[in-house]
């Protein structure tokens, strides 16, 4: 069946942009943005959320105008949601620059520490640490390229000058304190036994993210409920909705820890509230597309 007309608002000003014609009732939410498109260039399709109601929520691609109930004459809202950049992109830029700085940093450069900083002994948790590091972002770089499969191929270009300015400003703290030639390292057993943890949630943090790409055939946006396999570091999906953030906050924790270091403390706090925001997010809404999801909590087993 066709549509006769599909009159488009703005979702923010509410104002008319544009009308769509032949339109079919089983045309889906990306047929729609792909006919905007040829009418609006700019607004190409990741660059566009599409609403049936101006404050509501935004549509799937995948649903179609029958099963919205659209037939004949209706109207759809859309929010352009600005200039959009490929997670992929966003990603390699986030953590290449971590990796960059630190080991930068790590040299002791005159800029930072004087003439006298290279010369200095360095501790040998110094050196674990900058391994730590290295090795945190490098698994970020190689999952990027490897191993992740966004459900959303996009995201808006003020995030990637945000979030760098986040993860680049605070290595560059991190990095001054741990390098400094006046460092004083914590005893070898709080060294070694933070090291042995911080190792165990990155290999825990990989092994959720491993399940997770297992669970999303590749070039799908299909969504299912993770359960733990046979791995015994996917069992904490037992517990929470949400584990790769589990070990990632943990990891944090065991590098302040091993280093004594307080901005290496402010970070892992400061990721822990924002990956907790997006924990219960993504529980919220597991809970709600799925009526048989499991009791769990979000990030902290017993407790968020």
């Amino acid at each position: 069946m066709d549509i006769e007309k599909l009159d488009i608002y703005n979702a923010k000003s509410g104002k008319f942009v544009t009308t769509l014609y032949g339109l079919k009732t089983t045309s889906t939410i990306l047929d729609v943005k792909k006919s905007v498109q040829l009418q609006k260039t700019v607004l190409y399709p990741e660059r566009q959320e599409v609403r049936l109601e101006q404050k509501g929520k935004y549509l799937k691609e995948t649903s179609t105008l029958s099963e919205l109930g659209l037939k004949s004459e209706c109207k759809l809202y859309i929010k352009d949601l600005g200039p959009q950049i490929g997670w992929t992109t966003v990603f390699f830029c986030e953590y290449a620059g971590p990796l960059i700085i630190y080991l930068w940093i790590y040299q002791r450069p005159w800029l930072f520490y004087g003439d006298k900083g290279a010369s200095s002994p360095i501790s040998l948790c110094t050196h674990i640490a900058a391994g730590c590091y290295t090795f945190h972002y490098a698994k970020r770089l190689l999952e990027t390229k490897f191993v992740h499969r966004f459900s959303h191929s996009t995201m808006p270009l003020f995030n990637l000058f945000k979030n760098c300015t986040y993860y680049w400003g605070f290595t560059a703290y991190v990095a001054y304190h741990i390098n400094h030639p006046l460092f004083t390292p914590p005893s070898d057993v709080q060294v070694y036994g933070a090291l042995a943890a911080f190792l165990v949630c990155e290999l825990g943090n990989f092994s959720i993210h491993l399940l997770l790409r297992n669970l999303r055939p590749a070039g799908s946006k299909e969504r299912k409920i993770p359960y733990p396999d046979s791995n015994p570091l996917t069992f904490l999906f037992n517990s929470v909705s949400c584990p790769n953030y589990t070990y990632e906050v943990g990891s944090w924790v065991a590098f302040t820890v091993m280093t004594s270091c307080l901005p290496a403390g402010l970070f892992a706090l400061c990721g822990f509230y924002q990956m907790a925001v997006w924990a219960l997010g993504k529980h919220r809404n597991y809970k709600k597309e799925f009526t048989n999801y499991p009791r769990r909590k979000a990030i902290l087993p017993f407790l968020l």
